[in-house]
């Protein structure tokens, strides 16, 4: 579905080309967009495809440039994960940044500085590196929440596709096929949608999301595999570093083949535990994945509201 849902978004522009070449844009593909949760217990999580940050990157982009053909906003969107670690917001959980899960962005602007060959990619295009290292200036790729933005947007798509399933691939094309920009109430530019309908739709799907990501069971795994990092590094088995450098099946395989009992054990229960066995836990202010799109310039829960 993944496949059909990118023919919606459009051709990708020549200019783009080269820069999906990039090594360091390249290691995305090994970077899962459900956190390293392919690895998890069967019985907790089914995914039909996987679906990588790689993906996700060039969703934004595509987006991005379909709305706005504006390059420099389009690299920055394509480049807005490149600092993305092995298990993505695990390591936000890791680091106790359960509400905004944004500690790993730090790394984006060394990543991007380090790798000569999109310097001389941006030099030939007239493109200077500060325009893309801050994305978050492009209210198009990202914006502030409830406002929906090519990273959001593409957010409940993906995770509509692989994990709530809730998404057909006939909703996804009426739903990309309504997206247009808009000014919002700051004057900002923002996508929005042209149907009430469709609006209503990708709220209801948001709000899905928003429920699996505060369940117990998503809680408890995401936990536990960052409690299967931490221990790892405190052990000086992989570095904190090596998560930006690695890819996921390579990190991961190294854990499995360390021979330390706890780690062991706490690897078999991560990929084996039925849902039933679940233990509920307590974490702090998990991020509220809030939405309220624009229908035709308005907020939609303004218009549901009259």
């Amino acid at each position: 579905m993944y496949k059909e849902y990118l023919t919606y978004l459009g051709t990708i522009p020549e200019f783009l080309n080269k820069y999906l070449e990039l090594e360091s844009l390249k290691r995305l593909k090994k970077i899962s967009y459900l956190c390293g949760m392919d690895y998890a217990s069967d019985d907790v999580y089914y995914f039909p495809e996987y679906i990588s940050r790689f993906d996700h990157s060039l969703d934004v982009a595509l987006i991005t440039y379909k709305l706005t053909k504006d390059k420099k906003a389009t690299l920055a969107g394509l480049f807005h994960d490149i600092s993305t670690p092995c298990f993505s917001h695990v390591i936000d959980y890791m680091n106790k940044d359960y509400s905004k899960q944004e500690s790993t962005e730090e790394y984006t602007e060394a990543v991007l500085k380090k790798d000569k060959k999109l310097l001389k990619y941006l030099k030939e295009d007239n493109i200077d590196i500060e325009d893309i290292i801050d994305f978050k200036k492009y209210t198009i790729v990202d914006n502030n929440r409830p406002k929906l933005c090519a990273d959001r947007f593409d957010g409940v798509i993906l995770s509509g596709i692989n994990w709530t399933k809730d998404l057909d691939i006939s909703t996804i094309k009426k739903i990309v096929k309504n997206i247009k920009v808009f000014k919002n109430e700051n004057n900002e530019d923002e996508i929005g949608f042209k149907d009430l309908e469709i609006a209503k739709r990708v709220l209801e799907e948001s709000n899905s999301i928003d429920r699996y990501c505060h369940s117990d069971y998503d809680n408890f795994m995401m936990e536990l595999l960052a409690e299967i990092t931490r221990f790892s590094i405190n052990n000086n088995y992989i570095t904190y570093e090596e998560l930006y450098i690695l890819d996921e099946d390579t990190l991961y395989n190294r854990l499995k083949s360390i021979d330390d009992i706890h780690l062991e054990k706490l690897i078999y229960k991560f990929e084996n535990i039925k849902i039933d066995e679940i233990e509920k836990i307590s974490l702090p202010n998990i991020k509220i994945r809030d939405l309220n799109p624009l229908v035709n310039g308005t907020r939609l829960k303004t218009i549901i509201n009259e």
